[in-house]
């Protein structure tokens, strides 16, 4: 007997510690060969029929069975994990390793997030909004996200689509109508700017919450797109009218935290960057026509949209051109940022 062990229990112990040092030797060395996958969870606060999980979806796919299985990915849907607004922070500490949040979420990281606001984007075309964001402006964004989020973006952003406002009882014709209104901001100073300049009133609530404060009344307007819209079905919390007017185009940015792609290898890091330039005019191709079948099917529940004229529109950025001055100051716009939209677009407005 030893230490009250048998010599056939003393037998089996030994058996058995040899054989859990062999799997844990197995273990390492399997990690050591980086045949353990790296894991990578990636954060979304959109359903997922939406377009931008659709598309992450997709790609995260693709960079799975492109490196071998090497990187393993999980999405988490509809904010199971962080809404955009909050999604930041948990990229800088680790919590994820992956988010794709909409700019206007970000402001209150890089303040110049807020640029796409300015007046000379308003009821202009997406290739006005292209070319500033994959120009020296974006870029200029891009490299204050990265050092304070410590993260990589992996390219182009992508896009969701042109912003309008949209209503539950009071008609939209016009921007006068919006008068009075209490109208939801899905973040941002130069949102609150758009809409307390046209005599609402700014309420920011995150994107998971919007069905339920809409139904309760906690606001009766806000600003969205039909594909979001259609997306959470909002018609069932009420929405009955839009005012269609391309107020800027909302695009997300592609984020993977520092410390991830610190244990990709090079050519694991340059698989997931040619992908993503491989694939980024696809997601931008299919987000557009996402939004032209979100808002046929809108219209075939019930909602009623108002489409203003070319002179409509640029009277409208006359009036908001009048107050930019307003905007920079309240969205902490850069005169660098200003400055670089101004020469990548400023004879286009």
């Amino acid at each position: 007997m030893t230490l009250g062990l048998s010599r056939r229990d003393l037998g089996r112990a030994t058996l058995a510690a040899m054989a859990g040092t062999a799997v844990t030797n197995f273990a390492i060395l399997r990690h050591a060969r980086g045949e353990e996958p790296l894991k990578l969870r990636c954060s979304l606060d959109t359903a997922p029929s939406h377009v931008r999980n659709i598309s992450i979806v997709d790609y995260l796919k693709q960079v799975e069975t492109a490196t071998g299985g090497k990187i393993a990915s999980e999405v988490f849907h509809s904010g199971q994990l962080y809404a955009d607004i909050n999604v930041g922070k948990a990229l800088l500490q680790g919590q994820v390793e992956m988010a794709v949040p909409g700019g206007w979420t970000q402001t209150g990281i890089v303040s110049d997030c807020d640029f796409v606001q300015l007046p000379a984007f308003y009821g202009q075309t997406i290739d006005i909004t292209h070319e500033a964001t994959d120009g020296k402006p974006g870029a200029h964004v891009v490299s204050q996200l990265e050092t304070k989020l410590r993260a990589k973006c992996l390219g182009p952003w992508v896009d969701l689509g042109f912003q309008n406002w949209y209503s539950t009882k009071k008609p939209l014709k016009t921007i006068a109508d919006l008068k009075g209104m209490k109208i939801r901001s899905p973040g941002g100073a130069g949102i609150s700017w758009r809409i307390n300049l046209l005599g609402g009133i700014a309420n920011t609530t995150a994107w998971p919450n919007v069905p339920l404060a809409l139904s309760q009344g906690t606001f009766d307007g806000f600003v969205s797109t039909d594909e979001s819209v259609f997306s959470a079905k909002l018609w069932e919390a009420g929405v009955h009218f839009s005012y269609s007017d391309h107020q800027y185009v909302g695009q997300y940015v592609p984020l993977v935290s520092e410390t991830f792609w610190a244990k990709v290898t090079p050519e694991q890091q340059k698989i997931m960057l040619d992908l993503w330039s491989k694939n980024i005019p696809t997601y931008r191709s299919n987000a557009a026509a996402a939004q032209t079948r979100a808002r046929k099917a809108l219209e075939e529940h019930g909602v009623g949209f108002t489409d203003p004229s070319r002179e409509e529109l640029a009277a409208n950025r006359k009036i908001m051109q009048a107050d930019v001055a307003t905007l920079i100051k309240d969205a902490k716009l850069s005169p660098e940022i200003v400055r670089l939209t101004d020469e990548a677009i400023g004879g286009k407005a």
